[in-house]
């Protein structure tokens, strides 16, 4: 039993030993039967007998050897077997196919092949409907517009415009399909990036632009067309992004707009959440710009980088129009259906909506006559455009010496909504033909009307809660917490002033001497606005007619009085949102891109031919180094000194021996002792030997 038990124990760590070239052994054969294989199937010159990029006559007079045979009645081929004949023939004696296949292995019409299979499996070969391809070439006329060459590819890193460049081939059918949707999307990229197209037939370029294998054999792996795209400024081909999603209008100028161009996103609001998640959460100072669309698409290139240029005036969002939300949406925003484009400018005042398509120009016209709320909002980024900067000029122009700006302050409630509807309201009165003329009866009103036509009147409001600084420094009063800072109490209470802005060239040369309190007056003093400044507030009823009779009184008297002259340090205004990262969604679209590269860099490397030897020869490097670790004897060291020991077992015992020794070396005799050999006993003077 002790016998068979030895011989399997040393088989056992045998095994165990020499586990590792079995696997790679095991699996390089596993590779080179199953895997190889299938990476290098059958090609069609296979079929017809013939070498590899053999000529089309060479083709021809093989199919005619193989038809000879079956018209003669001397060979009669299975069904498949003809399919597999046929479609090589009409595949290789085309000129465009041919070249696709022998160049870039480009066999589009395979799954057609496996389809005929399934057709006519079980039937005689002669029931086989012929041809079975249809590769009439496509027109050029039809299916290329803008066709580059490699000598006009070297200018395309001349400028800093992106590109969506489109391989294709006049012998295939999906890049004739795709005509009409290439042509849309050339369309929906005007204005905002270039396209071209290039033909396999330019095999440099088309080389550059494919996909390489291990071995060096270019493919493009999703088939033609292929999509390629040069991001702004790329002036190198290590930069360019490849397409690899669905070829529909959307799906591409959705890649192409987030993850080439950078833009950002526009999302689409069901009616329920159009309210709480779009109008409630964009900016109060914001335009809210609303699209209304029948196909559900996403925003196209051009109106992204609209948005994106005015994200600092307005909020984008999408609506899908359907017939049965039509009521609400005409109740809502007036829109009587899509395509429709609506503007909301402000609480109470009517939408502004335009249906029917717009194009890239007429938008970007829209877009600059509506960006601004009806009446705008005081920030870093409009108190200039506005004239309500005293570091600044009149709206009229450089040469105004008195102009004059209105503001509402107050913090976002119920009560500032209402004094906005009014105070837009006696905007729209100022600034009415009709009503103008109604205003010149009374040269007080006309005061007003006048200059807001002159562009030295301007209307705005500030929110005072977030401008607190700002909003104190105009609103002087002993309630201003009321109006301006964080909500302290219930009451909310908007205010009404008006600023006269004054600029003169010998006056702004004035410098107003005091006598400073301390060191940090004297320097303040030298920081002071150019334009002198008067504030006046308003403390009267909220009717429009009392408002505008106190706006006209107040740029009466500053036109036409010497009213003094004040300069003082206005507070900066804070600003209320900062540029919003439009690169975050981008990074986790090349991530995503990146791991698919990847992952498909790995699929390639299991074609690779030269992966199965290397696993074979990897084997047989570990068989033998193992197998002469194994075999070599094993030689007991000699000793260091002569005389010295180097089994253990002896060395144990000595050592055991001499700690014997040294522990009863010091210890007392006692009567257990053994006599000692040079023990000597002394006599006594009785005893009988004497």
């Amino acid at each position: 039993m002790a016998r068979d038990q030895a011989p399997r124990s040393s088989m056992a760590s045998t095994i165990k030993a020499y586990s590792v070239p079995i696997v790679l052994f095991s699996i390089a054969i596993f590779y080179q039967l199953f895997v190889l294989p299938r990476s290098f199937p059958p090609s069609h010159y296979d079929v017809l007998g013939i070498e590899r990029h053999s000529s089309i006559a060479l083709v021809k007079e093989a199919y005619e050897s193989f038809s000879s045979k079956w018209n003669s009645g001397a060979e009669i081929p299975s069904t498949i077997d003809f399919i597999k004949i046929q479609y090589a023939y009409e595949l290789l004696s085309n000129p465009f196919l041919k070249r696709d296949y022998d160049t870039f292995g480009i066999d589009e019409q395979l799954h057609v092949l496996e389809n005929i299979k399934r057709q006519y499996a079980g039937e005689s070969f002669s029931s086989v409907e012929l041809p079975l391809l249809n590769a009439s070439p496509s027109d050029p006329r039809d299916l290329a517009f803008n066709v580059i060459t490699m000598k006009d590819f070297q200018s395309l890193f001349n400028n800093s415009h992106s590109w969506l460049l489109q391989v294709y081939s006049l012998g295939s059918d999906r890049c004739a399909q795709f005509s009409t949707a290439w042509k849309t999307i050339a369309t929906l990229l005007d204005g905002v990036a270039k396209n071209a197209m290039v033909e396999l037939g330019d095999v440099h370029l088309a080389t550059l632009l494919a996909e390489r294998k291990m071995i060096g054999q270019v493919f493009f792996r999703n088939g033609l067309p292929s999509l390629v795209a040069f991001p702004p400024s790329c002036n190198s081909l290590d930069c360019f992004i490849r397409y690899e999603g669905d070829l529909t209008v959307d799906a591409v100028m959705d890649w192409f707009a987030t993850s080439v161009l950078n833009l950002p996103r526009i999302y689409y609001y069901p009616k329920e959440s159009l309210g709480e998640k779009f109008l409630a959460k964009s900016g109060p100072h914001k335009v809210k710009v609303i699209f209304f669309s029948k196909t559900g698409e996403r925003a196209t290139p051009f109106v992204r980088q609209t948005a994106k240029n005015y994200w600092a005036y307005a909020s984008f969002a999408f609506v899908q129009w359907r017939l049965e939300d039509s009521s609400v949406w005409w109740n809502t925003f007036n829109v009587e259906s899509a395509p429709a484009l609506v503007f909301l400018k402000d609480p109470g005042v009517k939408p502004i909506v335009y249906h029917g398509p717009i194009n890239n120009s007429r938008l970007l016209d829209i877009m600059e006559q509506n960006k601004q709320l009806e009446l705008p909002q005081l920030r870093s980024v409009s108190t200039m455009q506005l004239g309500c900067d005293a570091r600044g000029h009149s709206p009229a122009g450089n040469d105004t010496i008195p102009w004059y700006c209105v503001v509402l302050a107050g913090r976002q409630s119920l009560e500032l909504n209402k004094m906005r509807e009014t105070m837009c309201r006696i905007k729209e009165i100022m600034s009415s033909d009709s009503e103008l003329n109604e205003a010149d009866k009374d040269q007080t009103l006309a005061s007003a009307a006048f200059a807001l036509r002159e562009k030295r009147l301007t209307f705005s409001w500030l929110d005072g809660e977030a401008q607190k600084s700002y909003c104190s420094f105009y609103v002087q009063s002993a309630s201003n917490y009321e109006t301006c800072g964080p909500r302290r109490t219930m009451i909310d209470v908007p205010r009404l002033y008006i600023v006269r802005y004054k600029r003169n060239s010998s006056e702004a040369n004035i410098t107003v001497k005091r006598k400073p309190k301390h060191i940090w007056d004297g320097l303040l003093d030298e920081d002071v606005d150019p334009v002198s400044q008067l504030v006046v507030t308003y403390n009267g009823s909220v009717e429009i007619p009392q408002i505008m009779q106190w706006i006209s009184e107040i740029i009466r008297d500053g036109d036409t009085r010497d009213l003094p002259f004040y300069r003082a340090k206005t507070p900066e205004l804070v600003p209320e949102d900062s540029e919003p990262n439009w690169s975050s969604g981008v990074q986790r679209i090349k991530i995503k891109q990146r791991i698919l590269s990847i992952l498909s860099a790995n699929y390639d490397l299991l074609g690779d031919p030269r992966v199965g030897p290397s696993l074979l020869l990897a084997a047989l490097l570990s068989f033998g180094t193992i197998w002469l670790t194994r075999s070599q004897p094993r030689h007991p060291r000699e000793p260091s000194q002569p005389g010295q020991s180097t089994n253990q077992d002896e060395i144990r015992p000595q050592v055991r021996e001499r700690r014997r020794n040294t522990s009863s070396k010091n210890t007392p005799p006692s009567i257990t002792d053994p006599e000692p050999k040079d023990a000597y006993q002394m006599p006594l003077p009785d005893s009988d030997s004497e």
